[in-house]
Formats: C-alpha cells, structure tokens, sequence
C-alpha cells in the first residue's frame, strides 16, 4: 500500500484490509473484484492485483506463511528490490538494507556522486550494522524525510561534517536511482479516468455506451482506457457490460 502512497492514505485501508483479510489464506481466496473494492481510494489497482497474486503463491508454495528469503520475496508478484528488503528489515528483523527514495537521497548527497541502482544498494548494505537493521533503515529514511529532503536543512543534518556534498554545487541525488521525481498532475490524468470506472464498477456493472460520462473523457480515449484494464485483467466484460472480476 506505501508503493507511491502516502502514510496517511494507507493506515486507515490498512487496517480495513487486515480485517477483512488477515490471512494470505483469506485474501487468495475472495474474488479480485472484492480486493479492488476495498482498495479503492488508493490508486494503482495494479498493485491490488498483484497482491493478491502474491498470496496466492505464498499459500501454493509456502503453506500461508511469507517467505524469509531475499530471493523467495523478489519471485513473488509485485516484489520489487525495496519491498523485498523492507518485509526482511522490518518484519524478520535481518541485517538487509533499504533503498527507499529518502536513503537514495541521502547516500548520493553523502557519497557526492549521482548512483546507479547497484551503486546504492551496495553502500546501502555496507552501511548496515550488525543486528540493528530495523531501527538503522528507520532512522536512514527518517532522515532523508525531515532534513536531507529534496530542499535540504544541511545545517541540522548530523552527517554535516562528512558529507561530500553539505548543500554546496550540483545536487547529486538529482537523477540517482531510486531518488523519485515529482509524479504527473493527477488531475485530469489517465490514472484518474481508470479510477473513476473501477469506482463505478465497485457500485454495479457500467453499461460500455456509458463509459465516457463514467469516466469524464473522449469515448476514443475511454475506450482505450478500457482497453487497458480489460488487457490487466482489473474489469471483465460480459455482452455490452464491464463489471469487476
């Protein structure tokens, strides 16, 4: 749920969530269209999907329970190399370090150079002291969210005196990997048209002539939109209708 969403968005769906589904059991069993429900309101339905794809394969292959293993998390679907790390970090408590976009900032500003992805997972793992990676990642990202922010508070920072960089010349976060990038307006966005159909559909199914009020665009661009979800397997059509899977 924190993938490109806020904390304050995601704790209240959280806990509606967990109750509804606390167990990787619970949630591989409930039909996608109930998923998508309740994950309305935090956008990229994809990750829904792909959740619930995950805990299909946690109870296939791992008998319910989640896997403790960098490679087992990156072969389930939607694990990236953060998420990974992170479930590692703060659920098992390994020494596993987390590249968030905070700790890139942090490490590229430090180490004074612009990263590749390899780059700052491998200064990233150095850094991690032995049985303290639950706090040590917390406070990395703490500190790349309150003072080695995008507009820096240098003079606070308590790595001031070794960094490489201390505010001065060229940022060289900019363009590291990891270091996210302003997202696109969402307002007026593709991402807002698909979520208003998958909204209406959580209500009842949306007649196809009826698409482009429903999603406030050009009926050739809500086509294609639709398009695209019936391609992701988010919506299913049947006859002249769309509805949730």
């Amino acid at each position: 749920m924190l993938q490109q969403t806020g904390v304050n968005r995601a704790m209240p769906k959280w806990s509606v969530f967990i109750n509804e589904f606390p167990t990787a059991l619970d949630c591989s069993q409930a039909p996608l269209g109930d998923v998508l429900r309740l994950w309305q309101g935090l956008g990229y339905p994809r990750r829904a999907k792909n959740l619930q794809a995950a805990a299909k394969v946690v109870v296939e292959q791992h008998d319910g329970v989640v896997p403790n293993t960098l490679e087992e998390l990156l072969a389930l679907p939607g694990i990236g190399p953060y998420t990974a790390r992170a479930v590692l970090a703060f659920a098992f408590e390994v020494d596993a370090a987390v590249v968030d976009t905070n700790i890139a900032r942090v490490l590229a500003r430090f180490h004074g150079r612009t990263l590749k992805a390899r780059d700052a997972q491998m200064l990233a793992d150095d850094w991690v002291p032995q049985g303290e990676a639950w706090l040590w990642n917390q406070a990395l990202m703490d500190l790349g969210a309150t003072i080695c922010r995008p507009q820096p508070a240098c003079d606070e920072c308590p790595l001031q005196e070794d960094c490489s960089w201390r505010g001065q010349g060229v940022d060289p976060s900019v363009g590291s990997a990891g270091v996210s990038v302003a997202q696109a307006k969402f307002a007026g966005s593709d991402r807002q048209a698909r979520g208003r159909l998958i909204k209406a559909l959580g209500e009842m199914p949306v007649s196809l002539v009826a698409i482009a009020e429903v999603m406030d665009r050009p009926f050739d661009v809500a086509q294609r939109l639709v398009n695209n979800l019936l391609d992701e397997g988010l919506i299913v059509r049947e006859g002249d209708e769309l509805r949730l899977p």
